[in-house]
């Protein structure tokens, strides 16, 4: 039996995300992203189609690497404006009752135990629909602003994410038991102390002397999602990520990284069916090819290549002002985002792309494919990608919003269904369960549950 395809949608609480000078198209209604109803709106819609969950992206810092300055991203408002991803989600889940919600948080300007507070209570809060993005930054705006002279080096965050998760994973999963909150209202025993326990971490980067500050809640640990392609991502991703994120725009690039996750996952102990793999694409949809195509076709002539030349810039570290449109582009070891640079050089021996081509590219849709046509066309791409990829399915980011994810809801999403190809119904619990249908909580053999704490909380250790 074929695999199924799954899809989120990719977002950001923010005009412009993946397809800079779109949000001037008169039919995209992205601009009013500070309105709550443009979310809860979105929300309704995602569930109609059964998406597995709305992935918010977040940057928290401003695309200044290009020209040197930050304002190319501010005249095309390059994912700024740009709101907190974390506040949207007890709206959305007020009005749906199974989407799920992957929030993206840098952990590398934020101590942990605040953290561990906040995704609780909004896995609390959504009824265990929750799930965190985990990102490590990529923008030295970002450091300096939070009082660092610049972000701190690649490898050097992750070995900052490592210890982080190990004080998260202590919080959510051992310092409370099961039943430490008995509402005992005769005894007047709202909690048992002997069953809520101080953690004592004692780290390199993080003391945490105390207990986690939440009861449990109904996942303990949200969905962990991480979209690291460096080498040293897909070690971190081997190790703590529950479904991958990744980006190209061919089958070679996709199917290399998706390669390269499942062989770190393998090598840590993990199986196939434990991580899931998420590409980006956008969809054109219409209901017959030349109305697909003349969507596309004008979607084209709003694309801001100024705007997106300042986005790839950000992305990777390299000021791409100061290079002929017509040079290929390098790759350069750098404390950026090494995927998206890697996506257009050494990852693709297929074709070699240059400056201009890969901002003409990212322009609309960002570093996946444009795949487009009627119903059925679509889908049979939809089909191909996954059978030479390996992934498990698709981010689906968007040019014109509501217009592009209501044509996949209304026309796509049927098609799959007919194909067998795409589920029928949601699956009842937790966003974990809908995802992997064993339970509510971290397996047993992931590194959440591996990582202890002492008995006599005096110390701590991993077992």
């Amino acid at each position: 039996m074929p695999r199924p395809i799954r899809f989120n949608a990719f977002s950001m609480n923010a005009a412009s995300h993946q397809s800079p000078g779109l949000w001037r198209h008169p039919r995209n209604t992205s601009v009013a992203f500070n309105q709550l109803s443009y979310w809860t709106d979105l929300a309704r819609l995602l569930e109609k189609g059964l998406f597995d969950a709305l992935f918010i992206a977040d940057v928290l810092g401003i695309y200044d690497v290009y020209q040197g300055s930050a304002d190319a991203a501010l005249r095309g408002g390059v994912q700024v404006p740009v709101n907190d991803p974390l506040l949207l989600v007890p709206a959305m889940a007020g009005v749906t009752e199974h989407l799920g919600f992957g929030v993206t948080f840098s952990l590398t300007y934020e101590h942990p135990y605040p953290f561990a507070r906040r995704m609780s209570t909004l896995d609390h809060l959504s009824n265990g629909r929750v799930g965190w993005n985990i990102v490590t930054g990529y923008l030295d705006s970002a450091a300096r602003n939070l009082g660092l002279p610049r972000q701190l080096g690649h490898d050097e965050r992750y070995d900052l994410a490592e210890e982080y998760l190990e004080v998260l994973y202590k919080l959510w999963e051992k310092s409370w038991e099961d039943d430490a909150v008995v509402l005992d209202r005769e005894s007047g025993r709202y909690i048992d102390p002997s069953r809520v326990h101080p953690i004592e971490h004692a780290g390199e980067h993080f003391q945490v002397p105390g207990m986690h500050l939440c009861q449990p809640s109904p996942q303990r640990t949200p969905v962990l999602f991480q979209a690291g392609a460096s080498a040293r991502g897909q070690q971190f991703a081997a190790r703590h990520a529950e479904c991958v994120f990744i980006s190209g725009p061919t089958p070679t690039v996709l199917r290399r990284y998706a390669e390269g996750v499942r062989q770190a996952g393998a090598a840590v102990g993990r199986g196939r069916d434990q991580v899931l793999i998420y590409a980006q694409a956008l969809l054109i949809v219409a209901p017959t090819h030349d109305e697909a195509q003349a969507r596309f076709d004008e979607y084209r002539r709003y694309v801001d290549l100024d705007a997106a030349l300042a986005l790839l810039s950000g992305w990777t570290g390299i000021d791409f002002a100061g290079l002929d449109p017509d040079a290929p582009i390098e790759y350069v070891e750098n404390d950026a985002g090494r995927a998206a640079l890697a996506a257009f050089t050494a990852a693709d021996p297929e074709r070699r792309w240059t400056v201009a081509e890969a901002a003409r590219f990212i322009g609309l849709g960002g570093r996946g494919p444009v795949l487009l046509g009627t119903p059925a066309e679509v889908a049979d791409q939809l089909e191909h990608w996954m059978d030479q990829t390996g992934i498990d399915g698709f981010n689906l980011t968007y040019a014109v919003q509501p217009d592009d994810l209501t044509y996949v809801v209304e026309l796509l999403v049927p098609e799959l269904q007919r194909r067998g190809r795409y589920p029928l119904q949601y699956a009842d619990g937790t966003l974990r369960n809908k995802l992997f249908g064993n339970g509510d909580r971290l397996p047993g053999q992931h590194a959440g549950q591996r990582t202890g704490i002492q008995p006599a909380n005096t110390g701590y250790s991993n077992i």
